[in-house]
């Protein structure tokens, strides 16, 4: 089964993202790119933009998700040519239903690309003949839109596409914001938010924003989202980080300092290996360089006679079939 998964450059990767997306982009044959297309929808700094595309490659690549299999999405340009093809395919009334277009859009100087990056995103999964598509559940909508255009293209143009299902990732629900536990931990927080653990952070750093997250006024270590939603966020960052159960792991602690201390040393265990990687290869720019082009190269071959096929289907190649 093929597994396609992108991460967008819209701030630094934290905690979450690693656990919920890094760390699960295990198929040697799969295509996990940098989403940096979708980073544009917003007014954005395009020298930010293009360190951040580089330094997510290289946090993806340190993060041991195969070699081959990494590639940044504006080097293929099957995505954008899809895009447009998967645009006249749909609707004005389901764009506009979609969360992210409700929450930014209807304003000032609204990008179009705000209403139609949900096309962008389909393309994405559907030129590759994705069988699953690991996300967050912010993204359910999404791959539940790239489902019912493929289903509507198959109908109205021939069987072109895949339909994908989705996998959902339970652990990038779960990391929440260690200053506001109700929250996800969100890479598009502020530089200085002091509840979000970045993987480039200092060891120090990571130490001290754990030591000083939220919890409540009984010190009584419990799994309760809905009443000790920092507490039950801890215990689900140390599970994460050592593979455990967070209701299990609740009954060998009885207080909070104990925990935090545990969740510090556990976190640290998973990012020190991956700060250390990420180091070796910020020194070699040249070998990142050949091991994006690498992936580019194999997304750019299994991707085009998707594209191509779509094309003649809708009659703009030659003949329609």
């Amino acid at each position: 089964m093929t597994s396609l998964s992108g991460i967008t450059p819209s701030g630094r990767l934290t905690l979450g993202n690693h656990l919920g997306a890094l760390r699960r982009f295990t198929d040697p044959d799969g295509f996990y790119f940098v989403a940096n297309l979708h980073a544009m929808t917003t007014k954005h700094d395009p020298r930010r933009l293009a360190a951040l595309t580089r330094e997510f490659a290289t946090l993806m690549l340190a993060a041991g998700v195969p070699e081959g299999t990494v590639f940044v999405q504006s080097d293929v340009p099957t995505h954008a040519q899809l895009a447009y093809l998967l645009e006249c395919t749909s609707y004005v009334g389901e764009l506009s239903r979609m969360i992210q277009y409700k929450e930014k859009g209807n304003r000032p100087m609204t990008r179009a690309s705000l209403f139609t990056y949900p096309c962008l995103m389909a393309a994405d999964i559907l030129l590759y003949g994705a069988e699953r598509v690991p996300v967050g559940g912010d993204q359910d909508q999404h791959v539940e839109l790239a489902r019912d255009i493929a289903i509507r293209f198959n109908r109205e143009y021939g069987e072109t596409f895949v339909v994908p299902q989705l996998n959902k990732a339970a652990l990038a629900t779960r990391v929440k914001d260690l200053a506001n536990p109700t929250a996800k931990m969100s890479k598009s927080a502020a530089d200085d938010a002091i509840g979000t653990i970045r993987l480039l952070d200092p060891p120090d750093v990571i130490r001290r924003q754990i030591m000083r997250a939220v919890t409540d006024s009984e010190n009584e270590v419990r799994h309760d989202e809905a009443n000790k939603p920092g507490v039950s966020n801890l215990l689900d960052i140390l599970a994460a980080c050592t593979d455990s159960d967070p209701v299990e792991l609740a009954k060998s602690y009885a207080s909070y300092g104990a925990l935090k201390q545990d969740v510090a040393d556990a976190v640290l265990a998973v990012i020190d290996p991956l700060q250390k990687e990420y180091a070796r290869l910020a020194t070699d720019p040249g070998a990142v360089e050949h091991l994006l082009v690498q992936g580019r190269d194999r997304a750019l071959e299994a991707s085009t006679p998707r594209l191509q096929a779509a094309t003649r289907a809708m009659g703009l190649a030659g003949s329609a079939p």
